[in-house]
């Protein structure tokens, strides 16, 4: 579960933002759209978290760098310790002299496994980790279990230990290399200890639409477990596409000839790293009762979405998975982004306490007929070019009724693109 994301001197955002999945006060959805994860023995204090939160803002606001951090984040703590070179550091580059392009960016998250909480984060240039730290609340009191310092006047890293992480600590910290995370490295190194926060970014923690709506999982499914494939069916005829059946058979890439050289074709169709594709063949009713297949890529951008989504969807919900996407409403009706919403809302079908954190434009779902106050974020870059975000929650309500998505579109809450006269374009 994700509580808090912490971000700073990243692509667009220069001055730390931090996205909040704590709940207010506010009694509102209550009952599906919040709910309280069980903590470790002795947490007296409630935490009430959101099971969903939506950001809005113009293009170019910066809404998919805050996604972008995440990715960035997850790929370092997954792969700092293997030499991967250069670290995915991409600081804010929208300033005079370029002071920001000298700092270290920082990357914090605040998340529940387990029912512990643990704040955990770094900072690093693209050459190296600067600093890091990870705090733990297992009974609702913070313990130290680490924390790094870079000194660049002697051109080391300082390390300091709390009594309460166990195990090789001296051991990890000099097998970690300036440019790899200690945590990373201690858990390459058989730290169980630090395992959970490890296998956080690596399980529990899921991304999807910066580059494309992938069809890989859904596939899977399709192919190799039938049950599976029933629920994307029921998922998608939930869903109102008139479905009827789903075929999914690997198509052969290799222009090898068999038969004069059948050991070198049979030897790259056994190579279990070759890349496969495969041809999605989806099947609808006509009048006459009888099924019709078409090729995945024939059918519109909306089915083939949605397709692409069920298996992460499903997965998410059943796992307790973080899900995190960007552009949810693109090529998807609005009742469809509603629906999708309503199933991390529902207790009858987010029974593991999954998140979805997503960003869009649809203006059909700001409302408070689906989503609360504090979880609607919007976004918006200042003069300097300098990506802030902020919650709705931060706006009185007024006396009377209140109309969210009215109210966004004629620009109280900012976050709306600037636009010119039109004529100007022509010169008029």
């Amino acid at each position: 579960m994700l509580i808090e994301l912490a971000v700073a001197n990243f692509r667009s955002i220069r001055d730390e933002q931090r996205l909040v999945l704590v709940a207010g006060r506010e009694k509102i959805h209550w009952d599906t759209n919040v709910f309280e994860p069980e903590q470790s023995g002795g947490t007296k204090k409630r935490l009430r978290l959101l099971r969903s939160a939506a950001l809005y803002g113009p293009n170019a606001s910066g809404k998919t760098n805050l996604i972008r951090a995440l990715v960035t984040m997850r790929r370092v703590v997954l792969q700092s310790q293997q030499r991967i070179g250069q670290l995915p550091m991409e600081p804010f580059r929208f300033e005079y002299l370029g002071h920001h392009t000298r700092q270290p960016t920082l990357l914090e998250v605040i998340i529940m496994v387990e029912g512990v909480r643990y704040q955990y984060g770094f900072s690093a240039t693209d050459k190296r980790i600067h600093d890091e730290w990870l705090f733990a609340y297992p009974k609702g009191r913070a313990q130290r279990w680490f924390e790094r310092e870079f000194h660049a006047d002697g051109e080391r890293d300082e390390f300091s230990f709390g009594g309460r992480l166990t195990g090789s600590k001296e051991v990890w910290r000099q097998a970690t290399r300036p440019d790899a995370l200690f945590l990373s490295t201690a858990v390459q190194l058989y730290s169980r200890q630090l395992r959970p926060i490890f296998d956080w970014f690596k399980d529990t923690l899921r991304i999807i639409g910066i580059k494309g709506w992938h069809p890989d999982l859904s596939i899977e499914w399709c192919q190799n477990n039938q049950d599976k494939k029933q629920r994307i069916l029921k998922f998608l005829q939930t869903a109102d596409f008139g479905i009827t059946d789903i075929t999914v058979q690997e198509v052969l890439n290799y222009s090898g000839d068999p038969e004069n050289n059948p050991s070198e074709w049979l030897h790259k169709m056994m190579d279990p790293h070759r890349k496969r594709d495969y041809s999605v063949r989806i099947a609808h009713e006509d009048s006459d009762g009888d099924e019709v297949y078409l090729e995945s890529r024939d059918e519109s951008d909306g089915t083939q979405k949605m397709f692409n989504l069920a298996a992460p969807w499903l997965d998410a919900l059943d796992q307790g998975r973080v899900l995190v996407v960007d552009e949810l409403h693109d090529n998807l009706h609005p009742l469809l982004v509603q629906f999708l919403i309503r199933l991390f809302h529902s207790k009858e079908t987010n029974l593991k306490g999954a998140q979805l954190i997503f960003t869009s434009h649809e203006t059909a779902i700001l409302s408070d007929e689906y989503l609360r106050r504090d979880q609607i974020w919007f976004c918006e870059r200042d003069k300097e070019q300098s990506t802030r975000i902020y919650s709705l929650a931060r706006f009185k309500p007024p006396k009377g009724a209140e109309n969210w998505t009215q109210d966004y579109l004629v620009g109280c809450y900012g976050a709306l693109p600037f636009l010119d006269n039109p004529s100007e374009i022509f010169g008029n």
